[in-house]
Parts: C-alpha cells; structure tokens; sequence
C-alpha cells in the first residue's frame, strides 16, 4: 500500500504543536528536525505512535522525527502546509524574530530547565550551521577524491582543462566555506544573510589577504594577525552573530525611513573591523584548538579511541548525541584536511549496520522484517544508518549486540590502521573515494580492508546471535504472524479464503463511546487510526484478543500489541504519558503472547482523576485503512463484550 505522506506530514505538524511552535525546521538524509517555541505542547508519544514515524529524539527545545528513507518527501509535504523558519531567513531587515531563547522566562530562575536547556540549545545552534553545509562538503570532497584516482590511474592529468574546471568547482566548496557558514549563521539567528555575506566575504577577499599578509599591518593602531580565513569556519560564525546583534539592536533604535541603508551601513563599519581585530583570530583559534583536542584524544587513545567511539555510536546516534562532533568534522576537513577519528568510526559502524539488517532479512521468518531489514541494510551500506538502527537494531536486543561488537572490532582495525578521512560524508559503499590519500595509495585499501571486516562480523555474528522473535518455536516453518495465529488457536489456513473476519473486546469495564467524543484531537480526528473508546468503571484494563505484545510505553499509560495483522493500542488516559509512570501497574512486557481477556494493567483511577486528567481509554486499531471496521453500539460493556468487528481480504 502506497504511503500517504501528505496525512504523515499532517500528523505530525499536528502533533509537534502546529506551525505556530515551530521556529526552526529543516531535514537530513532521515530526519525532520524541529526547534520547538514550547516543548511541552509537542506529543511526543503520539509522535512515536504515528504511522511513518520510526521515532523521536527530543532534547531541550530541539525535536528531531525520525522518518527513514522518505524523509524528503515527508519534509516537501509538510513545507506545503505553511512558512516556517528553517525555510529561510528573516530577511526583511524588520527585526522580527521567533527566536525561542525570547521564550526564555518560562525556564527562568529556580527552573532547573533553564541549565539543561543550556546545553541543549548549543547543540541545536551547531546543528543548525553545520548540518546544512554537509551536502555541499561531502560532494566537494568525493569529487576531489574522484579526480585523484583519475590522476593516479593516468586518466587526466592536472593541466587538462576538464581536470581543472572539476577540480575548482570541488575545491571552491572549501574555498569559500566561511560564505556558506555566513548564510546558515544568518538563517538561525534571524539575521540578514546578505548583510552577514558581505561581512564574511570580505574576510576572504583578494586584497584583504594581502593587506593582511603585508608586515605590520594595523588598523587605528591595532595589529591585525596575518591569518587567511578561507577554509575557516568559527570566524564566520563569530563575525555572522556580532552582524546579527546590531542588525537586531539598531532594528529597534533606527528610524523607518532611513533603516533600509542605516542598519547594513553600521553593521558594515562596525563588524568587519572588529573581525579582523577581535574575532577573526578569536575564532582562528577555537578551530585549532577544538582540532587539536581531538588530535591530542586519538594521540592519547590511539586506535583505542575510534574502536570505543564506534561501539557507541549506535546509542549516540539514537539520542542525537552524534552531532556534537560534525563541528569538529567540518572544521578538520578544513584543517588540517583529514580526520582520524569519527569518520573512520562511522565507516565501522555503518557497514555494522548494514550487515546485520542483511542477517536479520536472511534468517526472520517475519516477512514485515525481513523487507524493512533489506531497505534499511542497504541504505546503511550506502551510508544511511537510521533507518537500521530504528527499523530493526534498537528493535533487537541481539542485533544490537552485533552490531556494537563488530564495530568496536571494525574500528580496532581502521584505528590501529590510522585511516583518515578526506571528506565530511556519512561512510558507504558510494562514498569510499572519501579514503583516498593521494600520499598514501595504502590508506584506502585499509578503509575497504575495515568495510570488509566490519560487514563479514556483523553478519556472521547477527546470524549467531539473533532469534527470530516473531516464529514460535513448536511452529517451525511459519511466518511470523501464522505463529502468533497458531498460538491462539486461530487458523492459518487463510490463503485459501477471499476474507478474514474477527472481533475485538472492550479493553475495560464502562461507558463505551465513540472515538470522535474523546476530547483529544489526536484520537477524536482519527490520526492514529479508527477504534472507539471505554471510561472506565475500574482501574484494570484487559487483552481485547489473543495476540502479541509489542510494546509497554516507559510511561506505562499505553500498551500496544498485534493479532490477525491488526496494530492495536490502548492508551489509558488523555495526556497521561506527565503522569511518568505514577498510578500505572502493567502486569505484561513485550514479547508477551496473552489470551482474550487477561488483566494487561491495573491502574488508580481515583488518583489519576483527582491529578486532572480524563481517564478515557482510547482502543484504536492504528492501520485501520487495511481493515474494514464494524463497531457495537455506544453504551454499558464488560470486558467480554465485542465492540468492534474487523474484516479484510487475505
């Protein structure tokens, strides 16, 4: 079944908060990423549970959806539905801004969010700059790669016109990196991206070089430090945000009729002289020295260094917490032009990746598996690891396992190998170029030494490790979903009917209405699916079938689980997910098979009210659209009554 994006993309605007809690949205190769007005008006939970999303990383103001392999199509529909920030910058020269640290009251002192949120709005600011630049870099950097094999095996040789028309197209990407730093600064912190350009491309300008190259060069009786600032990246960032403070000041003090001219004039004589006195050398030296921290942990370290970051970048990547080191990244491409760390450490842990999702689709019975086990093994060899590592490696205990030790033995090999980097791109099978040291032929040979190795042990040791959850041991030969039938007594025999119907019982004791009644949106407009929904009489909740648990929310609100192919979720209580658990006993964890009628969770339905929530049950069958659904009447039930009939054709 074709997916429906423009429903997805509705969801989850719908669920983030809508457009007016958005100040910051933009994509990568799998992810929405949100900087959030107000956290708290973000579901998150429903987020989790919505149809095309594989998950949700939230930390501070910043959200990040993880979509997978449909991540573009996803961003292109959302960006229909209205004008957000991350699309462009202010530009208006107004002065107007979204910015949420304007918010920043609500956390303010005596808030223990206010510190957190410290942290977590740096990493969103640096993941703003530099995640933009990727796309950019990594194809200057494959294309320089590219051509140096063509040098190598006498293809080309570097006085062919169309060596060098290639040759400058991939080198002015790092060039005239402070330009594209100057733009993506601009665009988050609301600033004029052509009034910070201009700043910043003086900086590189010919005859600023050489005034700077000249001896005892001053200005106003301040020296100025001979430092070329092309290739340089926090001397942009630096010299954008100065550009950005006065833009935003003397917004505020300029009159109207002469700010058009008034405003760039001053952020003009004002921000490049201070650059080139103050900030230029400032940020000069933060890059060095954030370089030289790194160089100084793998001097230290050594290989030891990148097998560790390796083993742990599954659970970096799950929490974001990866992105930290694309500054550093970014700024050693630059200078001293490689990276010895965390590129190679990616290229153990993606083909990791990849080979296990491989294993996985080899040994599952679980057809549903085994093709999001294909796509999301092949995207990781090709660079692409979260839809493996949400797909299927956080999924599996086992797989995990694989997957961390055989990047740890990958990374020990790149590492003791001293492999480095030459290009800031998620490593894959079409990014090896990336391994190319035109001074070392043996450099790359080692990088495709690590992929190999890291391939081979992960796949071998997830065909060891890994149990196929889904196929049951006594129905050996079944798919997983005939085993979950076979173990409740259900015929598997369907392939022989045109149509399958069953029936689902009320998850509590209560008043049974309809799910449009809820006073939810989220479950009264149907975005999680159709069903209906129970107030409860008690505090317990029941199987409404026979089937398979999949999962016990860590706030123990909701449980989900699957029968006949149906997704099925109750979620007891509206916004209950504040509540962090308190008042919620489940009796099952995931994994469990469990009988029609048996007790899932007791919970305290006094307290729960008396804390002010609706204690509503909300029953939805959450891929309602492969069923054709047949409800009961609104009124008094019992956990033994049917409530809802589903019907397919198989």
């Amino acid at each position: 079944m074709a997916k429906d994006f423009k429903q997805i993309a509705e969801n989850i605007l719908h669920l983030i908060g809508g457009e007016e809690n958005i100040t910051h949205f933009e994509h990568c190769s799998t992810r929405l990423r949100f900087t959030l007005a107000d956290p708290e008006k973000a579901d998150k939970e429903g987020l989790k549970s919505t149809k095309g999303v594989m998950g949700v990383i939230a930390s501070g103001n910043q959200c990040q959806v993880v979509i997978g392999n449909d991540v573009i199509e996803v961003y292109d529909e959302m960006m229909k539905m209205g004008k957000f920030d991350g699309a462009s910058g202010n530009q208006s020269g107004s002065g107007t801004t979204n910015n949420p640290q304007g918010k920043g009251s609500r956390n303010g002192s005596g808030d223990k969010r206010g510190t957190i949120n410290v942290g977590a709005r740096i990493l969103d600011f640096m993941v703003g700059v530099f995640q933009p630049l990727i796309p950019a870099i990594a194809g200057a950097g494959i294309l320089k790669a590219l051509l140096t094999v063509f040098i190598t095996f006498g293809w080309m040789n570097a006085d062919m016109t169309v060596y060098r028309v290639f040759y400058y197209v991939a080198d002015a990407a790092l060039y005239y990196l402070p330009l594209m730093v100057a733009i993506t600064t601009a665009n988050k912190l609301k600033a004029n991206r052509l009034v910070a350009l201009t700043v910043v491309a003086a900086m590189v300008y010919p005859d600023t070089i050489s005034l700077l190259g000249s001896d005892g060069a001053s200005f106003l009786g301040f020296h100025l430090q001979n430092i070329s600032y092309s290739s340089q990246v926090f001397p942009a960032i630096l010299t954008t945000a100065l550009v950005a403070f006065l833009e935003h000041y003397l917004n505020k003090i300029s009159p109207k009729a002469i700010r058009v001219f008034f405003v760039p004039l001053i952020c003009f004589i004002v921000s490049f002289p201070v650059a080139l006195i103050v900030l230029g050398p400032l940020g000069y030296n933060i890059g060095t020295l954030l370089t030289s921290v790194i160089l100084a942990l793998y001097n230290t370290f050594g290989w030891l260094a990148v097998a560790i970051v390796a083993a742990i970048l599954p659970f970096m990547i799950s929490l974001g917490m990866h992105k930290a080191l694309v500054p550093y990244a970014v700024s050693a491409i630059s200078n001293p032009g490689f990276d010895m760390l965390y590129l190679p450490a990616s290229l153990a842990h993606n083909i990791s990746e990849g080979g296990a999702c491989l294993a996985v689709a080899v040994k599952t019975k679980d057809e549903d598996l085994r093709s999001t086990a294909i796509s999301s093994g092949i995207s990781g060899l090709f660079g692409i690891t979260e839809p493996a590592l949400y797909g299927v490696t956080l999924q599996h205990k086992k797989v995990l396992m694989s997957v961390c030790i055989s990047s740890l033995i990958g990374g020990l090999f790149v590492g003791i190998m001293k492999i480095k980097a030459f290009a800031a791109v998620g490593p894959g099978i079409a990014s090896m170029p990336m391994y190319i040291d035109p001074d070392n032929s043996m450099n790359f040979i080692y990088a495709v030494m690590g992929f190999v190795i890291s391939i081979i042990v992960s796949f071998v040791l997830t065909l060891i490790l890994y149990k196929d959850e889904g196929a049951n041991v006594n129905n050996a030969g079944m798919s997983g979903t005939d085993a979950v039938r076979s173990s409740a007594g259900i015929s598997t025999e369907s392939s022989s009917e045109a149509i399958e119907t069953f029936t689902l019982n009320s998850p509590a004791d209560g008043q049974l209405i309809n799910l449009s009644d809820v006073k939810d949106e989220v479950f009264s407009a149907g975005m999680l699916g159709d069903g209906m929904a129970v107030v409860p009489s008690d505090g317990r909740l029941y199987a409404p079938c026979d089937g398979l648990i999949d999962t016990v929310f860590d706030s123990k609100h909701a449980i989900t689980l699957t029968s006949h192919g149906a997704e099925l979720l109750l979620h007891v209580g509206l916004d209950t997910v504040k509540l962090e658990g308190k008042f919620f006993s489940p009796k099952v964890s995931a994994g469990d098979r469990v009988k029609t009628g048996q007790l899932l969770m007791e919970f305290d339905l006094e307290k729960i009210r008396n804390a002010g929530y609706d204690t509503s049950i909300c029953f939805v069958v959450t891929n309602s659209g492969d069923f054709d659904i047949t409800k009961a009447e609104c009124g008094n039930v019992t956990y033994e009554n049917n409530i809802m009939q589903l019907t397919r054709e198989v």
